[in-house]
């Protein structure tokens, strides 16, 4: 009776090799990160990288799309859990100065600091596109706490969603020029004080 022959079984576990794939584009972005950077990271040669994930590009996307469901999920979770979307955004920026100087993971927002010196068009495409993403997400949640009084009917939603990004941003740049938790925290604060709040009522006695 002949035996079933079985498939070869992967000489790697594939989800720590996609964790490291994504410390090294975290660390080094996406052009400066070579495909003997990433066999020699992953433990893995060029032949099992492409059978497992394809090219340096489609490794990439997957590397983009795992990074926001884990390292970069806490904006999503301040979001989701959140009363308010002031509240939203603080324990967002406030958790952004913990999560961009974690010692134990490469410094800033992967999806902010791969795209340095970016000269690959698709890929500085895909980067910009869910940035900007990020921007809209904030516009449609501001212009909604507004339309509920959340926040004055002043408030231009816009500029506010444009503010909260460049803060997020320029924090993930500074986390990799050095600074600390504490130092992030105090942009954070101080982000938060430019931040409207609903003026309250007067109640004449």
């Amino acid at each position: 009776m002949a035996t079933k022959q079985r498939g070869r079984p992967r000489s790697f576990d594939r989800e720590t090799a996609l964790e490291q794939a994504i410390r090294t584009f975290w660390e080094n972005g996406y052009e400066a990160t070579s495909v003997a950077d990433l066999t020699r990271v992953m433990g893995i040669g060029a032949p099992s990288l492409y059978a497992a994930f394809g090219d340096k590009r489609k490794l990439f996307d997957e590397v983009v799309v795992r990074y926001g469901a884990t390292h970069g999920a806490f904006g999503g979770r301040a979001f989701e859990e959140e009363p308010t979307v002031r509240a939203a955004v603080s324990r967002m920026l406030h958790e952004a100065a913990a999560e961009f100087t974690h010692p134990d993971r490469p410094r800033g927002c992967l999806v902010i600091t791969a795209a340095t010196n970016c000269t690959t068009p698709e890929v500085e495409e895909t980067l910009r596109e869910r940035r900007n993403a990020t921007v809209a997400g904030f516009e449609s949640r501001i212009r909604a706490a507004v339309a509920a009084g959340e926040l004055p009917d002043h408030t231009d939603p816009v500029a506010l969603s444009r503010f909260t990004a460049a803060v997020f941003q320029g924090m993930s740049q500074q986390a990799r020029d050095g600074a600390t938790r504490d130092d992030l925290e105090a942009v954070a604060d101080l982000a938060m004080q430019a931040w409207p709040r609903q003026q309250q009522t007067s109640v004449d006695a």
